[in-house]
């Protein structure tokens, strides 16, 4: 993993292939405005809904540490189901991916950071998932992050199975 390129929040966007993953970043952008990070309110459900089935969001509680889901895209939901609200991170991920989507989802949020993957995204038993993921904090005062606002592009497998996530090519940068 690389450490953040601070202040870059352009050549995160300038690195962004998938025009989905894009458009979902710049619109977290322009939610913000002046704030460091936009809130969930902030965002427009009409600008996400055009690539909800690629959406994946937490919450975040700084008290307890904890993630709690908030939203499963139509991809997404396959492996964790498609009612994900309120449910705990431990209980949406297998035991094998937990520990290391917690510490990702943990250094986006605490820091924050933007984070872009590319490359290898998950396994479905031994079929590799080749895209593109973005994650990017939200906070409802602007300043503390309390919120993941993910995206992921990427050729559903053709079958379901046990899910592996992989972090490859993993980018940050500080916004």
């Amino acid at each position: 993993m690389t450490s953040p390129i601070p202040g870059k929040f352009e050549i995160f966007l300038s690195r962004i292939k998938s025009p989905a993953l894009l458009a979902v970043a710049q619109h977290w952008s322009e939610a913000r405005g002046k704030k460091r990070m936009p809130s969930w309110t902030d965002l427009s459900s009409s600008t996400l809904l055009a690539n909800d089935k690629r959406l994946w969001c937490y919450a975040y509680d700084p008290k307890t540490g904890h993630f709690t889901g908030r939203l499963s895209g139509g991809r997404t939901a396959k492996w964790v189901g498609s009612d994900v609200y309120g449910v705990h991170l431990k209980d949406l991920h297998a035991p094998a991916n937990y520990e290391e989507v917690l510490q990702l989802l943990t250094k986006i949020v605490v820091r924050p950071l933007a984070s872009r993957t590319s490359g290898r995204l998950f396994t479905v038993d031994s079929y590799i998932v080749s895209g593109e993921r973005i994650a990017l904090p939200l906070a409802e005062d602007g300043r503390t992050g309390d919120g993941i606002l993910g995206a992921s592009d990427y050729e559903p497998p053709p079958l379901l199975g046990s899910l592996k996530l992989i972090h490859e090519n993993v980018e940050w940068y500080a916004i």
